[in-house]
């Protein structure tokens, strides 16, 4: 009988490549999974029962050593057994030459850049940041009071709306140009450079970002308006340019986009990047019919030809180019023959049309929504008693029970009232305007179509709701009612994630038994140019669907797969069942693995059904207080308007630009108690165990009451950001930039001095798989730099001065060395060069 296990006590000094490489692979793998001896032909996963983190220290375990070539998270799922690994590593060819790219800039490994700024220049720009904050919060505080005073004077209510009118045409206009205004004045035209972080030119440059992306405009996206914008803040746009994304770029001068392409949502073009002391501006050129995907992130000194396609959830990193007709994807995108045949036929769309469609968002907004906001407040306070006695307390009211009654009895009615009448809107409304654009119908972009299915979306994508009946078993019920067809439902209490979206929710099914964590965006809708179509979106059953997946129509997977968290969905070849999918672009793993099946015996039986009904009770308790205390902050916010109006006759604007300030940093008290309360005094702990565990519910309830950290984005890219997360219970060090990162976990996140935290960035301590719910604590060093739209998972760590190229996705266990630069979906090293295609 052939034994197959690999002696690790007596290796023969004359033993083959392969053979030395199983010998050393078979030592470091029974380390790893705890047994005395590893058979050569066993499977990892299957026969072992290893799990992605294990495999992610065998690999890292691997890399410390001299003695076998670096192996990657993707080669151990290629070649999932001693033996085909060791000959895997024996017959690869050595690598080849790296194709040329630019030289590391300032901040990257191995690049020579100045040294970070020192604390004298960290605490200047804190002092100048406030200092404009302030002065831009009393601008705003007298010009609002003056309207509102001019309002309220009106005769009637046909008065006080056509003054409300007059009012927020005026403050529109103002609000529009003071970003452009801006732009030119304190920077001219962008050109490539580095800016050193901290520095005097960086306030400029957060000056006219901030201004940018605060700018009424930039709601604008996926009209005309938009396109118009960036012209006028100095971009080359080209005509019948679409532009979805809401990520506004801010170097514009750096943007080219030629006629005809289209810019999908959630896409990054933000002409600039940060990086270990300094931000980098360069180039994005897109030419003429260019179509991105969405979630797609291009980062600086990137080109893309005429006619050519990223696909979803794909980067071109810097230094790439896509030649003229070319289709690309994965992260970094390669060449691929792929044809996703969602080309959409052209329609007449012509300069009337969208002229038209422009002037009537225009219209609609100072007709419509300014009055309401404005006027629409004024004329409440003046027909309701309990509110007229809120904003006008009087000089002794403040001091009588029956004001603060008051106050209580009309926070309520407004907060709950609001939070049913927008539940019945979304539920009603898309019902009647589905009708109007059928599925797999070509329409022109900008006309009535084209309104009615925007309106969809934004009516049936109102994160409130979402977030109030996710993780729960309500979150069904309230997707059936929005319209999704989800078939005979199974369900798990956790069917769906805090977020999902979708563009239209009567074309979008989702199979029996299927789990989706947060951050799912179903895309419905294809573009060109000139046209748009709906489609149908089908999710096979009995799957389970990671985090931040954007999944199109057509995508090809069936029953029973797992999509991992960033997954880029595939569209070609046989429809995936059975089977796990992983990165970008996506490759086999297997579904499940054995440490996941731990918890089965609690997904059967009485046992099931009695822990789901306790589950319920846990979340049905957990909406009501994340109602309570959404409502305790409008409370708050109502009785801080109220003490402003009765000091605003004495001490005028000023009181109410002290009233906005207090409101934001009530915020972030209010973060810091409810992080307390749900994490407990010693913050949150590494889980193992099962959905239908109380240590799991604990888990949601966190996320749910603690999710909104929208309030703290003012501070993004200011001294201020680091400090608020130290006060939520983030270990972080010295004078670290972040740009926009989240951290669902902020206790179990470590960070060094000096890191750098793009736009987009995320570190996420937890992964579930289909019952089972995992999370750990993730490290980075000193100096690390995450790129625009990174994803850093659970029980990572990385080294000082370590690089993550955008858009990757650095897998669970992972260990990265110090100065290291990693990259891609899934991440690995990239030895400072983007891999050729």
């Amino acid at each position: 009988m052939t034994d197959n296990r690999v002696d690790l006590l007596t290796p023969d000094p004359e033993e083959s490549s392969a053979a030395g490489s199983e010998r050393v692979l078979a030592e470091v793998l029974a380390q790893i999974v705890q047994v005395e001896r590893v058979p050569v032909d066993s499977d990892f996963f299957t026969d072992l029962g290893a799990d992605s983190m294990l495999m992610a220290r065998f690999c890292a375990r691997l890399r410390k050593r001299g003695d076998v070539p670096p192996v990657s998270i993707k080669e151990v799922y290629r070649h999932p057994t001693i033996r085909s690994l060791a000959t895997a590593l024996a017959d690869a060819p050595p690598p080849a030459p790296a194709p040329p790219v630019p030289s590391p800039g300032a901040g990257e490994a191995g690049g020579t850049g100045p040294a970070p700024s020192g604390t004298p220049r960290y605490a200047l720009c804190a002092a100048l940041q406030l200092v404009f904050f302030l002065a831009y919060s009393y601008a705003a505080a007298l010009v609002f009071a003056k309207g509102v005073e001019w309002i309220a004077e009106g005769s009637g209510v046909l008065d006080a709306y056509l003054r409300a009118v007059l009012f927020g045409a005026g403050v529109f206009l103002a609000v529009c140009t003071l970003p452009i205004a801006a732009k030119w004045l304190l920077v001219g035209r962008w050109r490539p450079r580095q800016i050193r972080l901290w520095s005097l030119a960086y306030f400029r440059f957060w000056c006219v970002k901030t201004l940018i992306r605060s700018n009424p405009l930039a709601l604008f996206a996926g009209s005309p308006l938009y396109s118009l914008y960036l012209r006028a803040l100095g971009a080359r746009i080209g005509r019948r340019v679409t532009v979805l994304s809401r990520h506004l770029p801010v170097c514009t001068d750096l943007l080219t986009i030629g006629d005809g392409s289209v810019i999908r949502r959630d896409s990054f073009l933000n002409c600039y990047r940060a990086q270990y002391g300094v931000i980098r501006t360069g180039t994005v050129t897109l030419g003429r019919d260019v179509v991105i995907g969405e979630a797609t992130v291009l980062d600086i000194d990137t080109a893309m030809g005429n006619g050519s396609r990223l696909a979803h959830a794909s980067s071109l990193h810097a230094g790439q180019r896509v030649p003229d007709g070319e289709h690309w994807h994965g992260s970094p995108a390669q060449r691929t023959d792929t044809d996703d045949g969602r080309a959409v036929g052209p329609a007449r769309c012509g300069p009337v049309r969208r002229a038209v469609y422009a002037v009537t968002q225009v219209l609609t907004a100072l007709l419509v929504h300014i009055p309401l906001v404005v006027g629409g407040a004024v004329i409440l306070v003046t027909a309701v008693p309990q509110f007229r006695v809120l904003v006008q307390p009087g000089p002794t009211a403040l001091t009588r029970w029956t004001f603060y009654a008051d106050a209580l009895a009309a926070s309520a009615i407004f907060f709950f009232g609001a939070v049913v009448l927008g539940a019945l809107l979304s539920v009603t409304v898309p019902r009647v305007l589905s009708p109007a654009v059928r599925p797999d119908t070509v329409y022109p972009l900008f006309g009535f179509r084209y309104g009615m299915h925007r309106a969809i979306g934004f009516l049936t994508n109102r994160r409130f709701h979402k977030v109030l009946f996710g993780d729960s078993s309500a979150i069904v019920h309230y997707l059936c009612r929005l319209g999704y067809d989800l078939g005979d439902v199974e369900q798990t209490g956790s069917n769906f994630g805090l977020t999902v979206r979708q563009d239209a929710p009567r074309l979008t099914s989702v199979g029996r038994g299927t789990m989706i964590a947060d951050g799912l965006s179903v895309i419905n809708t294809d573009y060109s140019g000139t046209s748009f179509r709906v489609s149908e979106v089908r999710i096979g059953p009995h799957n389970f669907l990671g985090n931040q997946i954007a999944y199109p129509a057509r995508g090809r997977t069936g029953d029973d797969c797992l999509l991992a968290t960033k997954v880029m969905v595939p569209l070609d070849g046989e429809v995936r069942e059975g089977v796990g999918l992983l990165g970008s672009p996506s490759f086999e793993i297997p579904r499940t693995v054995l440490r996941d099946t731990r918890f089965d015996h609690l997904k059967e039986g009485e046992t099931f059904r009695r822990r789901l009904a306790a589950k319920n009770r846990h979340n049905a308790a957990t909406m009501a207080l994340h109602l309570l205390s959404r409502w305790l902050f409008f409370l708050w916010v109502a009785l801080v308007v109220s003490v402003a109006a009765d000091l605003y006759g004495t001490f005028g604007p000023p009181v109410i630009a002290l009233a906005n300030v207090l409101t934001l940093l009530f915020a972030v008290a209010d973060m810091m108690l409810i992080e307390r309360a749900t994490a407990g005094p010693r913050g949150l702990r590494p889980q193992y165990c099962s959905i239908y565990e109380r240590p799991f519910w604990r888990h949601e309830r966190y996320w749910k009451i603690t999710h909104p950290t929208e309030a703290i984005a003012v501070f993004n890219g200011t001294p201020f950001k680091p400090a608020i997360w130290r006060l939520l219970g983030v270990r972080i060090g010295r004078r670290v930039f972040d740009d926009g990162c989240y951290l669902p976990e902020r206790s179990l996140v470590a960070i060094g001095d000096e890191c750098v935290l793009n736009e987009g960035t995320r570190i996420q301590c937890h992964s579930q798989e289909d019952g089972t719910f995992k999370s750990d604590r993730t490290t980075l060093g000193s100096g690390c730099t995450l790129g625009i739209g990174a994803l850093v998972h659970y029980g990572v760590t990385m080294g000082d001065q370590a690089v993550l190229a955008p858009d990757s996705f650095l897998m669970k266990g992972e260990e990265v060395p110090d100065r290291a630069r990693w990259g891609g979906n899934p991440a690995r090293e990239m030895r400072g060069a983007v891999p050729a295609p």
